[in-house]
């Protein structure tokens, strides 16, 4: 399988469109008596507008706009490519491929994550309080005037 991973402007070269569209998922159509389901957009318009939103980094909503395809569209086959796994595919199969082409140094490489609290977030018991420690006896700024004025006190 070879990638071609380059496209005129926001439209998918034919190369790359017949790498990616066997890793699609096989759509049923729906079978409504009455065939009262709107048309379905093609699925290489819909990626057309998916890399469009992932390579400018818009909003979805962009895409109305853009007149690619529909958003809610996009977005919807967006999250079910997903889920079938598509993008990740598709990215292993370029990974594999430059390691055939250029080579890739497996033993160097490596994974590490972590999902914990950030340090500084310590915990919360409602007493204390996130405001300054200031006392009123503190040394003020010059441009500011005293808490109380002395001279309305006898």
């Amino acid at each position: 399988m070879t990638l071609a991973v380059q496209y005129d402007g926001w439209r998918l070269s034919d190369a790359l469109w017949s790498q990616l569209q066997p890793l699609l998922p096989v759509y049923h159509p729906p079978t409504h008596p009455l065939g009262c389901h709107r048309r379905r957009i093609d699925d290489r318009v819909v990626m057309e507008g998916i890399l469009f939103v992932l390579r400018t980094g818009c909003q979805w909503n962009a895409l109305n706009a853009a007149g690619i395809c529909s958003s809610s569209t996009a977005h919807r086959r967006f999250l079910a490519w997903t889920e079938a796994g598509v993008f990740k595919r598709f990215w292993q199969a370029g990974l594999l491929q430059y390691d055939d082409l250029k080579g890739i140094d497996w033993s160097w490489l490596s994974r590490d994550g972590a999902m914990t609290k950030a340090p500084v977030a310590g915990s919360k018991n409602g007493i204390e309080s996130d405001r300054s420690r200031q006392t009123g006896r503190q040394a003020q700024s010059a441009d500011r005037r005293p808490r109380h004025s002395p001279r309305g006190r006898h």
